[in-house]
C-alpha cells in the first residue's frame, strides 16, 4: 500500500513521518519557546517541566532541543519512565551510564548515580542532563526521592539538571505535597498545545517538501478537515494526511480532496 501512493505522487520517502532527521524537525515559535526554558534550567542546574497533550510534538521537541547541547560540554541522560518503583529508575539511569545492578538498596543505587555523576562534572568537565520521558507516569513516591541524586556538596553543587516531559496531569501530580523538595526546583515551564490552523497547513507543507513534494496535493478544503479530525494536535493530523494520500492514490486522483480524508478518518481512532 505504501509504496503504491509514494510512487503515485513521486514521493522520494515516506511522508508524514515521526522518525524525522534532526535537520528536517520544523522549528516552531513553541519549540524554540521551549529551547529557551531548557536552556535556562540547564544554566542554573535546576528543573524544567515540558507537557502537551498526547502527539502534541513534546518528544520531538526534544530530540532537537538536546541535539543542540555541545557533545563536548554536555551528557544527555534519556531514560523513559514508567508506572515501577524509584529503583527502577535508578537502574534505568545507572543503565544509560552502562553499569547493570541487581542491588535493590536505594543507598546503594543513589550512590553509584552520584559517583557517575561526579566524575563526569569534576573529571570530565561535562553535565550531565537528565531527561525523563512520560514522566507523568511516575509514581508519587519517585518524585518524592528523584531530588536526592542531584544534591552534591550540602546542595551547592548543581550538577545534573532534570527535564520531566509528560501529559497534563505531570503538572498536577507534582502539587503533590510528597513532591514539594522536587517541584521546588523547577525554574522553567513549557506547553505544547493544539495548533491553529495555519500552523497545521505550515506544517502539512514542511512535511510534503521533506517527503519530495515542492506542491502539496491537498485541497483547502481537506487542510481544514485534516486540523478539524486531528484537533490541531500533530500525530494525528500525520495518520490522517498519510491515510488520505493513500486513499486518493487508490482512487487515481491527483487531488486529496475531503471525502480522503473523511476516509482515513473513519480508519483511525
Amino acid at each position: 500500500m505504501s509504496t503504491v501512493y509514494r510512487n503515485f505522487f513521486g514521493f522520494s520517502k515516506k511522508p508524514f513521518s515521526a522518525d524525522l532527521e534532526i535537520k528536517n524537525i520544523i522549528q516552531t515559535s513553541e519549540i524554540k519557546a521551549a529551547h529557551d526554558r531548557f536552556d535556562y534550567a540547564v544554566e542554573l542546574g535546576a528543573i524544567a517541566l515540558v507537557t502537551g497533550e498526547i502527539g502534541a510534538g513534546k518528544s520531538t521537541a526534544l530530540r532537537w532541543i538536546v541535539a543542540q547541547l555541545h557533545p563536548a560540554r554536555f551528557r544527555p541522560v534519556w531514560i523513559t519512565a514508567s508506572s515501577g518503583s524509584i529503583l527502577e529508575v535508578y537502574r534505568q539511569i545507572l543503565a544509560e551510564f552502562e553499569i547493570k545492578t541487581a542491588t535493590s538498596s536505594r543507598a546503594t543505587l543513589t550512590r553509584m548515580i552520584r559517583k557517575q555523576i561526579s566524575e563526569l562534572a569534576q573529571n570530565r568537565k561535562r553535565q550531565p542532563v537528565l531527561i525523563i520521558d512520560e514522566a507523568s507516569l511516575l509514581r508519587l513516591e519517585v518524585f518524592a526521592e528523584l531530588h536526592t541524586i542531584t544534591q552534591f556538596e550540602g546542595d551547592s553543587k548543581p550538577w545534573m539538571p532534570i527535564i520531566l516531559v509528560g501529559q497534563n496531569n505531570l503538572a498536577d501530580n507534582l502539587l503533590h505535597r510528597s513532591a514539594t523538595p522536587l517541584a521546588s526546583r523547577i525554574v522553567a515551564r513549557s506547553h505544547f498545545a493544539s495548533v491553529n490552523r495555519e500552523k497545521m497547513a505550515a506544517y502539512l507543507k514542511h512535511h510534503l517538501a521533506i517527503a519530495g513534494m515542492k506542491n502539496s496535493p491537498f485541497e483547502e478544503t481537506a487542510i481544514t478537515a485534516i486540523f478539524q479530525g486531528s484537533g490541531g494536535i500533530f500525530r494525528k493530523a500525520n495518520h490522517l494526511a498519510r491515510g488520505a494520500l493513500i486513499a486518493a492514490a487508490a482512487e487515481q486522483s491527483q487531488v486529496v480532496n475531503v471525502d480522503h480524508v473523511r476516509l482515513a478518518a473513519s480508519e483511525i481512532f
